[in-house]
């Protein structure tokens, strides 16, 4: 498949490319384009044929739901079925922006889109190239994250090159991503509301607009997950990943243990800790003390990672307050083991 590549500034966004985009939306193709969270793959989700070539060129599980993006919560109201008024509640303090809310579904929204349940998520995102697509498109967006299934999100446009190229019809290459985890997803169709994967919107303040909301992250391996996220491994590097969680000084020891009978790992550390380590295959994710940076950079190291080689890769757990939830929830996923030490 030819792959068109389209460089859009995000300061400045080409209306034609945009346009060129949308035209090959709304024909059935698919579209991989930036939003605020990680690159998502898009194509038009009322059209089961279009949505076939998103599973095919990620070779995601059909039974994994994607996430209708929208451009305003009008659109919302026409894709949904039954909508509780905690939703709009939501929607005026956080949308556009990194929440998902999964309600039911309209007859209008395909079962592929949806793993086969009678709910459907949806977002508005606030990523100006994004909106733009959408509203040129005059279509809801079905969108997974821009990547092969199982390796980390893509959150420059130069890793969704590396992963789809040839795999699908167009790609926007609109540079880094400004938050860099996936949105919080939360189903407002139980009582109380649950949150499902946590990401760009922390507990914390939802728990200001719902205060008996639920954290409901794992997802059970025999029944169809109701999030992106939730069943299947994910995020995962080429090399196996270990998480070490301990103060700061039984952290380092243990890894430089590890390191010496594996001098081949790397270590994910942070920017206070990076001169504690005995390895020159070390890559900071960013300060402590500015938990968006690290947030922002998780995916990007595992996947420098990956181009180094490495044997194996060693990593801090990272305790950075609201985004602790979103930032170890990736990390987990991906990694084969977590070493706690007393």
């Amino acid at each position: 498949m030819r792959t068109r590549i389209f460089k859009i500034n995000p300061e400045n966004i080409d209306s034609e490319s945009i346009k060129e985009c949308a035209s090959i939306l709304r024909s059935g193709g698919t579209v991989a384009f930036p939003t605020e969270t990680v690159y998502g793959l898009g194509a038009n989700a009322l059209d089961d044929k279009a949505i076939e070539k998103i599973f095919k060129a990620k070779g995601r599980p059909s039974d994994n739901p994607l996430i209708l993006h929208v451009h305003s919560f009008h659109e919302i109201e026409k894709y949904a079925g039954s909508i509780p008024g905690i939703a709009r509640t939501l929607a005026h303090f956080f949308c556009p922006g990194p929440l998902s809310m999964i309600l039911e579904k309209s007859s209008m929204v395909p079962a592929s889109v949806t793993g086969g349940l009678p709910t459907a998520a949806f977002r508005i995102p606030s990523n100006e190239i994004a909106h733009a697509l959408i509203e040129a498109s005059a279509l809801p967006i079905a969108a997974p994250s821009a990547n092969l299934s199982g390796k980390p999100s893509t959150t420059d446009g130069s890793h969704v090159i590396d992963d789809l190229y040839g795999k699908v019809d167009a790609i926007i290459d609109a540079g880094r991503s400004e938050i860099g985890l996936e949105s919080t997803v939360i189903d407002l169709t139980v009582t109380p509301p649950e949150i499902l994967r946590p990401g760009g919107i922390s507990f914390r303040e939802l728990k200001m607009i719902i205060p008996d909301v639920r954290k409901a992250f794992a997802g059970d391996i025999n029944t169809a997950p109701k999030s992106p996220g939730m069943k299947y491994r994910h995020y995962s590097p080429e090399s196996p990943l270990i998480i070490v969680r301990g103060s700061v000084s039984a952290t380092a020891g243990m890894i430089n243990d590890l390191l010496i009978e594996n001098p081949s790992a790397g270590v994910l550390c942070s920017d206070e800790t990076m001169s504690l380590y005995n390895s020159e295959n070390k890559i900071s994710a960013g300060s402590r003390e500015n938990p968006s940076e690290i947030a922002s950079n998780i995916f990007n190291a595992l996947r420098l990672f990956d181009k180094t080689g490495v044997t194996a890769i060693y990593c801090e757990y990272f305790d950075i307050g609201d985004l602790e939830e979103a930032v170890m929830n990736r990390l987990v996923k991906a990694s084969e083991n977590i070493v706690v030490i007393d």
